[in-house]
């Protein structure tokens, strides 16, 4: 360890971010190392080994022959304080390197608020933040995640993006790559290269045209780029790969468990969920493998909880099964179950009285909407008489206490859809007081709400979203209504949800301001200790762009979208048809009791779609 590092430590919060040398982290003899990539996660390391998909990437990579990839996490204020005051450029964990070192340098993104983060992490790296700064092929600096779906706001400094899920294309990517050191091709030659593979977008091979008023008009494919990116999948997700011997943290993280991938993909298509639609198809695993994967996981990390991930856990075909499977083996262990992603038309008190049987956690449910006009404009296919008859069951068998998740600001939402929320909860809770098993204990119904942020590649992403006036307008309306006193409400703060729908929305002019913000001192943003709106206001305005343009605005069907290069596999017609259907409140079935005939399921070649 760096001399420098060990003096520092002791004079920061929760050092043992920064150390590595975990259980099952991975070492390898770099003698034996071909290519090294540096693994970035932009956020604190607490965050970053919660993400089972960092954890999946980390363990499927380093199956490659001759590829080493490492862990690099963000730095809290007071470490990057403590690095730039000693020159201590930024390292990875697992060899204590600094990321210069590195061929390949690739982030994840799942949120946009971390885009400062990315190039605050380059500039603790000594790297260059732009592309065009870069003219060698190494470093080669690259990124996937969900955010990717809309990759221009960060286009000008990221050489490629991958588009969906890297399992496949990351091996193909540094297989390509390998070769391109290996036979001294130069950068552009080897991004021709990789825009050939599928899956990936370059954006040095795009331009971006706009007119007098700043429309886009076009986003231009110049000579060797294809006309559309498609994303990648997984289409045997049961014989994919998956982390049975995952790090195990020095620290507490977030999310200290094993947890199991049931399947990807949604069969809902709730029309404001981007995950919903850019994952689709659904593809599952089988019990079998899961109960298996969950025992093996258990005995080499020694965690006492499993959950059971996916978007929509209790749609899982063998839930029943699963965890049945897996108390068997856990229950006399005191290794508890944990089913997030509930919904309440298919709560089965069956179910949670077999996964609760180690530890009781909480109900969360999420009717997003309090009436049912509205739930339907969303296709959220839930109504309140689901909701109650949840409630009922759970309350008669010993739950005391409930959360509630909704949104404000939806497309069409109206004042008496707000009121409707405050009634829902008032329901909920007449509804424990007429079947509450144990009263003596008290009721906690926690009703949260946020402000509706308009995503790419959904229905509703030609919408705008309300004015932070508005939302808090709303806010105080819904406040004022929920009068109960065993009613607790808490709200989202619209600030963040306006920026967030700038840049998940905005072109390649955008990345312009977030380097501005970053310049100003922008970082950590998604932490209230850091986040500053008026350092972003000011930033938009230096660049000359309002974010009103991207997050306020609503857009035409034929209007050019930054992502219309970017193929997501729904087609954007059905996603027009599903807008049009919220308009008029009409709801679009889920794919097990009909298909809608998205598009997704052409990306399975030959795979099974288990919608």
């Amino acid at each position: 360890m760096d001399e420098r590092l060990q003096r520092i430590l002791p004079r920061v919060q929760k050092p043992a971010r920064y150390v590595g040398g975990e259980y099952n982290q991975i070492i390898k003899d770099k003698a034996e190392v071909r290519l090294r990539m540096a693994f970035c996660f932009p956020d604190t390391y607490e965050i970053g080994m919660s993400n089972l998909g960092m954890r999946i990437l980390y363990g499927c990579l380093n199956e490659l022959p001759g590829v080493w990839c490492e862990r690099v996490f963000a730095p809290w204020g007071d470490m990057e304080d403590e690095m730039r005051r000693e020159g201590i450029p930024l390292w990875a964990l697992e060899s204590g390197d600094p990321v210069s070192d590195f061929d390949v340098v690739a982030f994840s993104l799942g949120y946009e608020m971390a885009y400062t983060n990315v190039l605050n992490m380059l500039d603790l790296s000594g790297i260059p933040l732009r592309s065009a700064d870069r003219p060698g092929l190494r470093p080669l600096v690259f990124a996937g995640g969900t955010s990717c779906c809309n990759p221009e706001p960060l286009a000008d400094f990221m050489d490629l993006m991958v588009l969906g899920e890297g399992e496949e294309i990351d091996a193909e990517l540094l297989k390509l790559y390998q070769t391109a050191l290996d036979e001294d091709w130069s950068k552009q030659q080897f991004l021709l290269e990789a825009a050939k593979l599928g899956g990936v977008y370059v954006p040095s091979l795009y331009e971006p045209v706009y007119d007098e008023n700043g429309l886009l008009t076009e986003m231009r494919a110049l000579p060797g780029a294809p006309e559309t990116v498609t994303k990648r999948i997984i289409s045997d997700f049961d014989s994919s790969y998956f982390p049975v011997e995952p790090i195990v943290p020095s620290t507490e993280i977030v999310h200290d468990r094993v947890t199991l991938e049931l399947f990807r993909g949604c069969i809902r298509g709730c029309r404001f969920c981007q995950a919903g639609y850019v994952y689709r198809p659904v593809r599952s695993r089988s019990t079998e493998k899961l109960v298996q994967q969950g025992v093996d996981s258990v005995k080499n990390t020694g965690y006492q909880q499993i959950s059971l991930s996916s978007l929509s856990s209790s749609d899982y075909r063998g839930l029943p099964d699963l965890c049945d499977g897996l108390l068997d083996y856990g229950e006399a262990r005191g290794i508890s179950l944990a089913l997030p992603s509930l919904r309440a038309d298919n709560f089965s008190m069956d179910i949670m009285q077999r996964i609760q049987k180690v530890r009781r956690s909480g109900l969360t449910f999420a009717p997003e909407a309090g009436s049912q006009r509205l739930r339907d404009a969303i296709n959220k296919n839930v109504c309140e008489a689901d909701l109650l008859e949840s409630c009922r069951v759970a309350f008669a068998g010993g739950w005391n206490g409930v959360k509630l998740y909704f949104m404000l600001g939806l497309p069409t939402e109206t004042d008496e859809d707000i009121v409707a929320i405050a009634e829902l909860a008032t329901k909920v809770l007449h509804c424990w007081k007429q079947h509450a098993s144990n009263k003596s204990r008290g009721v906690r119904i926690t009703v949260s709400t946020s402000c509706f942020v308009p995503k790419p590649h959904t229905p509703f992403q030609w919408e705008a979203q309300v004015s932070m006036e508005e939302y808090k307008r709303r806010v105080r309306l819904l406040r004022e209504t929920m009068t109960a006193k065993a009613i607790t409400y808490n709200w989202h703060d619209p600030e963040t949800s306006y920026l967030e729908a700038a840049l998940s929305r905005g072109d390649r002019r955008v990345g312009n301001a977030i380097e501005a913000a970053w310049r100003s001192g922008a970082k950590m943003d998604s932490w209230s200790e850091f986040f500053s709106f008026e350092r972003w206001m000011q930033a938009f305005e230096s660049c000359g762009l309002d974010p009103a343009f991207y997050a306020t605005r609503e857009r035409t069907q034929d209007e050019v979208l930054p992502w219309s290069r970017v193929d997501m596999g729904v087609r954007a017609d059905f996603l027009w048809q599903e807008r049009e259907k919220s308009r008029a409140a009409t709801i679009t079935p889920d794919c097990r009791e009909k298909c809608s005939a998205c598009g997704a399921v052409c990306l399975l070649k030959g795979g099974k779609c288990d919608g």
